[in-house]
């Protein structure tokens, strides 16, 4: 069914918002995914965050052009998925997640901070760890020290308590004498 020109100008205004507010842009090829793995897909990337669109390719163009997205704009050609994403890796990670598991699913490109990445590049991209994930580990990492400091303060201190119990019968002892 063909869009008549309003209908595409909304699309291209939808994806052009979308393209405003993401960090990543992942495009893949869905040719012969069932609709039952597809609404999987779309649901997976719903709860992530990811905004996933089936578009037609002249409207995906016109939509990036001017944004740090239109590197790819070269890319966009057959039946295409498009997946914009606010957190810089949760595109990449769906996709990658999702093709893994179902190989007609096949990652064709990306766009990360204004550069084109690759098929690897997009795997490498979602190989990286969420943002709660790095956040929770760098806070680990400046627990450490106060932890271990906390714990040696403690070592000291019970000690010096047990040093100071054996002395006290002993003093106990040499004043009974």
């Amino acid at each position: 069914m063909s869009l008549n020109r309003s209908e595409k100008e909304a699309v291209i205004s939808d994806v052009t918002g979308l393209a405003a507010k993401a960090q990543t842009l992942v495009i893949a090829e869905y040719r012969g995914i069932t609709v039952a793995d597809m609404t999987k897909l779309r649901n997976t990337a719903r709860s992530a965050g990811v905004s996933l669109s089936v578009l037609k390719n002249t409207l995906a163009r016109r939509a990036v052009a001017g944004t740090p997205f239109d590197i790819v704009s070269d890319q966009m050609t057959g039946p295409l998925i498009y997946g914009f994403s606010e957190d810089a890796v949760a595109a990449a990670k769906v996709v990658a997640e999702f093709a893994k598991t179902n190989d007609k699913l096949v990652i064709r490109a990306g766009a990360y901070g204004g550069k084109a990445l690759d098929v690897n590049g997009v795997k490498q991209l979602a190989s990286i760890p969420s943002k709660e994930v790095l956040l929770a580990q760098l806070l680990g990492l400046m627990q450490s020290p106060i932890s271990r400091t906390a714990r040696v303060l403690a070592a000291l201190a019970e000690q010096r308590g047990a040093g100071a119990a054996e002395a006290a019968p002993a003093e106990a002892e040499t004043a009974a004498a």
